[in-house]
């Protein structure tokens, strides 16, 4: 790996997230998208984000009703990583992670053959201090890794390996909404990811996949991954040291190789997390403040924070790599 990550010439800077704000405050946005659909998805595009701001949502009911509006119907959470609570409906809570923790900037589902296109955050509650859903813009990520780390990934791809075990992460039968070892099987297979039962009891999957993507819309070269996300050393430092200890790599909980295999050397962990928080972008949120994400032109993440922070989320727009080789 160089020194100097890239010479390419990123994408020019976007405002990140586009704040598109109502035309008086309090408009209804269930009066107001419908007309605007169109002017809103340009932005979602071009910008990565954007953040409808003064508008009356209603409630959960009334972002349920902004989903639609501009995606139309909202996905299942499927194949889950991360802790989350059903709200109504499809409308989920935020990850339920501690507000001490960080949560490092992602891709929605990047590790499974289908994702949402486009994700929808309304802030039920701000707050009291930080806890921001920071963007970054996968565009310029993408030019900002060094080229030969770049090339690496896209040659070989990445693959994610996880160890379902008990008292570590969310349960199989949780990630995968079924008690059913069967159905998951079924699932996976259908899915492209390696399934196995070691002792018996715990679940083990693997999935390999692309680390670079072109967007189906814009046709732009994008940074779609979660290989740094899942790694095990984006962890706290201490964390990442316990669970070295506890487990042998091949049991860690969730760790990322490339798709062949191969350890990930930690240098090139540390390069790629540098990139993302050098692209980070970060904005305050405020109450009935609704976010839209194109989930595959900008990642997110989440602050640390305190107070009663409530951000309800949905995903819509469903991809397939199956049925879009």
């Amino acid at each position: 790996m160089t020194a100097n990550p890239t010479t390419a010439s990123a994408p020019a800077a976007t405002t990140l997230p586009f704040v598109h704000a109502a035309p008086r405050p309090g408009t209804p946005a269930a009066d107001y998208l419908p007309g605007a659909r169109a002017l809103v998805r340009r932005q979602l595009r071009e910008h990565g984000a954007v953040l409808l701001r003064g508008f009356e949502v209603g409630g959960v009911d009334g972002f349920e009703g902004v989903v639609r509006a501009v995606s139309g119907e909202p996905l299942v959470y499927a194949e889950r990583s991360s802790p989350r609570s059903a709200i109504k409906g499809q409308v989920y809570t935020s990850t339920d992670y501690p507000p001490a923790e960080e949560i490092f900037l992602h891709n929605e589902n990047s590790y499974q053959a289908d994702w949402p296109l486009t994700l929808f955050f309304y802030c039920v509650r701000p707050p009291d201090t930080l806890g921001s859903t920071p963007l970054a813009d996968t565009r310029r990520l993408y030019q900002a890794i060094d080229p030969a780390v770049r090339e690496e990934f896209a040659t070989r791809g990445w693959m994610v390996v996880r160890n379902f075990t008990e008292g570590f992460g969310v349960p199989w039968q949780q990630a995968f909404n079924t008690e059913d070892r069967a159905e998951v099987e079924r699932y996976c297979a259908r899915n492209g990811v390696e399934v196995e039962w070691p002792g018996g009891q715990t679940l083990r999957t693997r999935a390999r996949r692309e680390a670079v993507r072109r967007h189906p819309v814009t046709g732009e070269q994008v940074w779609f991954n979660h290989a740094t996300f899942f790694h095990v050393t984006t962890l706290a430092q201490e964390v990442c040291a316990g669970l070295r200890e506890l487990f042998e790599e091949p049991e860690l909980p969730t760790n990322t190789y490339y798709g062949d295999g191969a350890r990930i050397p930690d240098e090139v962990m540390a390069h790629l997390r540098a990139c993302y928080r050098a692209e980070q972008r970060r904005f305050d949120w405020q109450l009935d403040d609704v976010l839209l994400v194109d989930n595959m032109l900008a990642a997110h993440g989440r602050e640390p924070f305190s107070g009663p922070r409530r951000i309800a989320v949905a995903m819509a727009e469903p991809w397939s790599v199956v049925a879009n080789p």
